[in-house]
């Protein structure tokens, strides 16, 4: 018996080797941890289930018989973070440079599968060189049988994946259907077809990190959520959102113990939309104050900047903020925006968080750039976004909602369950100025009747209380009472129940 368990525990020593020293010392050189040492930071000490640790590659073609590594190139199984069940899979580059083969694919498969029956997240971690070209026609099926769990676990347990290397050609495409997705600077890159392929069909010469680095992906392209400096982080980060978040579409998201008091109130947020109407002030701000203890994990922060997305807690319980952002653009409504705003509104839907949104909005943004981007489409995945969603919805407006933003911006007319306004809060089609050169263009020379209609403009519209009086504002709130509100109007929203008509599934504005 003993030499049966000596050889047990020698193959499972060779399988945890991966590609081997050398291998694994390369991929400590270029800053990188190794598969499994990325599984143990992400998971509790010791909760770490391995499956399919002796899973080989049936491939016999171009000599691939004689090279065959238990594992195959990726570690699968399930474990613990902070004592809550979740499901992984970690590439290992060091094995065939990550690449899937038919075997790959069906350990990945498994694992998803696993996390649909037991309703708990899945964590993918990347870093691998896309199809095993030596499989061919299998590596392909692979990836599209992938897909195919990705979508189907889509809205009934969260998915994330964590780009921590290469992620290339097949492989971009389920990071791109699950939930979130997370880069780590300077030692990951995504793209369809790689800088030699570029350079082929375009005569582009361009580097990884041009071409597809976290540098582009979450801040310009928006294909990211998140960058962080190095594995470590991103998979500490990766803990911390977990908490956040339910295990599936069944439950709601997990309270935790919290010393900040509900009723807490913050005098500082009286002074914090400046009296210069055209002067910014920082949203991030107003949700740090509001949130307990300040905690508030932000998503995508480098992309999108004129709106802020979130997750925070209020009583413990966690809840999604998305606030326009008058530091960038004056809060405008964009393409970038609208686009960040609506996935995460949905994301929020789907898995039971309350939304509150904080509203500072001047409409949207104007110019051909914008509409030949197609920015209505884009601005109606928005407005799609919260009239669709049927979780508790607490809308605070701080400063202006003008025009159609308004109305896009949780408003009462969406299904908004509680909508309050400070008083300053202006909402109206526009600003005060600009309605009144519209309404009188023919006295633009005469600047004393121009002012007297500014400021009959103002005194009829730009304030909260024509809102107030027909319903669309419950109520008109001092700002440092604004975590109190927020706190009550959620608990005597948290068994709200409402749905939709029968449908398949809706038809989103893509």
């Amino acid at each position: 018996m003993r030499e049966i368990l000596e050889a047990l525990e020698a193959r499972r020593d060779r399988a945890r080797a991966g590609g081997g020293k050398a291998r694994a010392e390369r991929q400590h050189a270029k800053g990188k941890l190794t598969a499994r040492e990325r599984i143990e930071v992400l998971l509790d000490p010791g909760s770490f289930e391995e499956w399919d640790m002796f899973v080989e590659h049936t491939c016999h073609d171009f000599d691939m018989a004689d090279q065959s590594i238990p594992g195959d190139g990726v570690v699968t199984g399930n474990g613990m973070i902070n004592g809550r069940l979740v499901f992984v899979f970690s590439k290992d580059f060091t094995v065939f440079g990550g690449s899937l083969s038919g075997a790959h694919a069906a350990k990945i498969i498994k694992v998803q599968q696993a996390a649909m029956k037991a309703g708990a997240p899945v964590i993918g971690l990347f870093d691998a060189g896309g199809a095993r070209i030596q499989e061919g026609v299998k590596s392909l099926a692979g990836y599209a049988d992938i897909f195919l769990e990705n979508v189907m676990a889509s809205g009934v347990i969260p998915q994330i994946s964590v780009i921590m290397g290469p992620c290339a050609g097949g492989d971009v495409y389920s990071p791109a259907m699950t939930d979130f997705i997370f880069m780590v600077k300077d030692t990951s890159y995504m793209y369809v077809t790689g800088p030699d392929v570029v350079k082929t069909v375009t005569n582009e010469e361009v580097s990884h990190e041009t071409l597809g680095g976290a540098s582009v992906h979450a801040a310009k392209s928006g294909v990211a959520d998140g960058a962080f400096e190095n594995d470590i982080e991103a998979l500490t980060e990766m803990r911390r959102l977990v908490d956040f978040l339910p295990l599936n579409n069944r439950e709601k998201p997990p309270v935790q113990s919290s010393f900040d008091h509900p009723d807490r109130e913050e005098p500082s947020l009286d002074t914090l939309i400046p009296d210069n109407p055209n002067q910014p002030y920082d949203m991030r701000e107003l949700i740090e104050k509001v949130a307990d203890e300040g905690d508030f994990f932000e998503i995508s922060p480098a992309f999108g900047g004129n709106i802020l997305c979130g997750f925070g807690r209020i009583e413990g319980a966690p809840v999604g903020f998305v606030a326009n952002q008058p530091m960038t653009l004056a809060g405008v409504l964009d393409i970038d925006s609208s686009r960040k705003a609506a996935r995460f509104v949905r994301f929020c839907d789907c898995f039971n968080i309350p939304l509150v949104t904080f509203v500072d909005v001047p409409g949207f943004m104007p110019g051909t750039k914008q509409e030949y981007g197609g920015l209505i489409k884009h601005g109606a995945k928005l407005l799609f976004a919260y009239a669709e969603a049927t979780v508790p919805k607490v809308t605070v407006i701080t400063r202006k909602a003008y025009g159609g933003a308004y109305d896009v911006m949780s408003s009462k007319h969406l299904r908004g369950d509680v909508n309050y306004a400070w008083p300053k809060a202006e909402i109206a089609v526009m600003g005060a100025k600009g309605a009144v050169e519209i309404i009188f263009r023919k006295d633009i020379g005469d600047a004393e009747k121009i002012a007297e209609k500014t400021k009959e403009y103002e005194d009829n519209f730009a304030n909260p209380y024509v809102a107030a009086k027909l319903g669309y504002i419950d109520d008109i709130i001092m700002p440092h009472s604004t975590r109190r509100r927020i706190a009550r109007s959620l608990r005597t929203l948290q068994n709200k129940s409402v749905s939709n008509p029968y449908k398949k599934h809706d038809n989103i504005p893509l």
